[in-house]
């Protein structure tokens, strides 16, 4: 099956790591850090113009990770989820 992030993007919902809320993760200095170097390595696509609220973490056919930035929150993800699981 595969999940729609947002912006026609869509992935399968086996190569996804996690899914992750912004407000709650980005205090800490790991993830900042591990955002920050995603970002420079140009493995980070933002999903739309507004704010992110959530952030997923998929892993790319090369094998390293790919993070989408996505104004959806993470309930509405997994919520899809669950839902095309069921379809």
């Amino acid at each position: 099956m595969y999940l729609h992030l947002g912006q026609n993007v869509m992935v399968r919902d086996g190569d996804i790591l996690g899914i992750f809320d912004l407000d709650n993760t980005s205090w800490s200095f790991r993830t900042r850090r591990f955002l920050e170097r995603a970002e420079r390595e140009g493995r980070v696509a933002a999903l739309g113009d507004d704010l992110p609220r959530s952030f997923v973490l998929v892993q790319r056919e090369d094998g390293g990770p790919m993070v989408y930035l996505t104004p959806l929150s993470p309930a509405a993800l997994a919520g899809r989820g669950s839902r095309s699981s069921f379809e």
